[in-house]
């Protein structure tokens, strides 16, 4: 039997999830286009695409090459996305692990994979059909933990508990400088400014209060440099979640996060942090399950560019994390 090939250069009407341009290309379901991508008779201009999660923006060409009489099946797999990892899932939510460099939500630009819509189109590919509902955000260049709600309800029982601050919620940061306290407390008022970048002030009615406990796990310094450029492992326990509190409350206290491209970023370099995400990561996620009202608690260890940035130093002290 001959192949049917057809083809679309992609406008701005149709930019998105490549499965659901295949299954207007070749006019079948769903699951039969995932199949096609799957039995590889789907191309990107000219090279195979591998996975049904592919988005394709204006400009590239898709196209596929299939068998009208043939029933392609989608390949069962366990899910595999770039911008996160499942760390726990039931009927009600799904904790994950988001990787830097990927925006929460969309800004006002809309950019598209941003991690809500990664793991609504995770969700709509399981059995449950449901969708990410935000409960909190982290910014693009910090990795870690965060809970979504699988219904809009649970969403907001979990919101609820972040605005009375129930949630436990712990950082790990390489901070520039030598935090020469052990352990800490910054309790700041924060605003935004016209550029949307925040800043201490004194308190009013458009500022928010951030207190951040903190803890000195490790002080480091270069093994090869006589003169040590000094760098510092804390951990940061959130009693308030306020956008940028653990950055702009460091950078103020002279300990800018190292990669911060805002907040005192001339401080915030270092000879050995090459990476373009911040030295940041949301390491602990604890909470009341919104259905069972269990404490649920997750942890997540440092991820590859801290480690080997703090194996890669001299420890002056250390403290237990």
């Amino acid at each position: 039997m001959p192949l049917t090939s057809v083809s679309t250069t992609v406008d701005e009407t149709n930019e998105g999830r490549v499965d659901i341009i295949v299954r207007e290309l070749s006019e079948t379901s769903r699951s039969q286009a995932r199949g096609m991508i799957d039995h590889g008779c789907v191309m990107i201009n000219g090279s195979p695409c591998k996975s049904v999660g592919t988005t394709v923006k204006p400009g590239d060409l898709v196209a596929v090459r299939y068998d009208k009489h043939q029933r392609y099946r989608e390949k069962k797999r366990q899910w595999d996305d770039r911008t996160f990892e499942i760390v726990f899932e039931d009927e009600h939510i799904i904790v994950v692990n988001k990787s830097a460099g990927t925006l929460t939500v969309p800004t006002d630009r809309g950019e598209p994979n941003s991690l809500v819509d990664r793991v609504s189109i995770y969700l709509s590919y399981s059995k449950s059909k449901k969708e990410a509902f935000v409960v909190h955000r982290l910014d693009r260049e910090t990795s870690g933990l965060l809970v979504f709600g699988k219904h809009e309800p649970i969403a907001d029982l979990l919101i609820e508990q972040f605005k009375d601050r129930r949630p436990t919620r712990v950082f790990h940061a390489i901070v520039a400088g030598n935090v020469s306290e052990d352990e800490g407390t910054f309790e700041s008022h924060l605003a935004t400014g016209s550029n949307l970048d925040r800043y201490e002030t004194r308190p009013g009615k458009d500022t928010d209060q951030a207190i951040t406990h903190y803890k000195v796990v490790r002080r480091l310094a270069e093994r090869e440099s006589s003169h040590g450029e000094e760098t510092t492992l804390i951990e940061a326990q959130l009693e308030t979640s306020k956008r940028n509190q653990v950055r702009v409350q460091f950078a103020n206290a002279g300990h800018p996060v190292l990669g911060d491209p805002r907040y005192k970023p001339k401080e915030a370099t270092h000879a050995r942090w090459h990476r373009k995400r911040m030295a940041l990561h949301a390491s602990t996620l604890g909470f009341f399950h919104p259905v069972s009202g269990e404490p649920v608690n997750f942890d997540t260890p440092l991820p590859s560019a801290m480690e080997k940035f703090v194996a890669g130093a001299r420890g002056r002290s250390d403290r237990k994390a």
